[in-house]
């Protein structure tokens, strides 16, 4: 199989991994193919900006009130303007956020849980009502089925340091890379 088509589904599953790890496999895909001279070049620059991406992707929880928006009106909207943040550490993670970058998306009240999955879409930017927020755009990936809900969270006891946990009050935060694999192996087929 031609590298250029093997290396995404190869390097797939070392995302989270180390940028070594990453480096070691690419490395590995691009040293066992024969290869001559334009070619070598694009297999050369086709492997490392894989594992860029791999690197640079990032995984941040935004919650909601199913009473403002819920994960239905953002898979039928196909894409929203993730506003009206105003805690300071929510909207530090908000300014992290990139294009590209997945977002779990939680609904708090009720049964707690994460229902489904956005993509970020814009880079973050003033909200213009609100001066001290700022707005990152969100379109829909799919749900999460079953959702997984904040006592499963709790439950497992791996995630006792992080803010969904720590802090229910923070609206937007990152994702730890644990959490993102233990999600992973919850939904095996949602390629998260």
């Amino acid at each position: 199989m031609d590298i250029v088509r093997e290396a995404p589904g190869a390097l797939q599953n070392h995302r989270s991994n180390s940028p070594i790890s990453l480096l070691q496999s690419a490395l590995s895909l691009y040293n066992n193919r024969p290869h001559s001279g334009f070619r070598l070049n694009f297999v050369y620059t086709r492997c490392f900006a894989l594992i860029h991406t791999a690197v640079t992707m990032a995984y941040f929880l935004a919650k909601t009130d199913p009473e403002t928006y819920t994960i239905d009106q953002l898979e039928q909207d196909k894409h929203t303007d993730w506003d009206g943040v105003t805690n300071a550490q929510a909207v530090n993670a908000i300014k992290l956020m990139r294009p590209g970058d997945k977002v779990f998306i939680y609904h708090s009240g009720g049964e707690s849980s994460i229902r489904g999955l956005a993509k970020v879409t814009s880079a973050p930017r003033p909200d213009p009502k609100l001066p001290k927020s700022y707005i990152a755009g969100f379109q829909f990936l799919k749900r999460l089925a079953p959702p997984t809900t904040l006592a499963e969270v709790k439950q497992s006891e791996l995630f006792g340091q992080w803010a969904l946990v720590r802090n229910s009050r923070l609206s937007t935060m990152a994702a730890p890379d644990e959490f993102v694999e233990w999600m992973r192996r919850r939904y095996p087929k949602a390629k998260i």
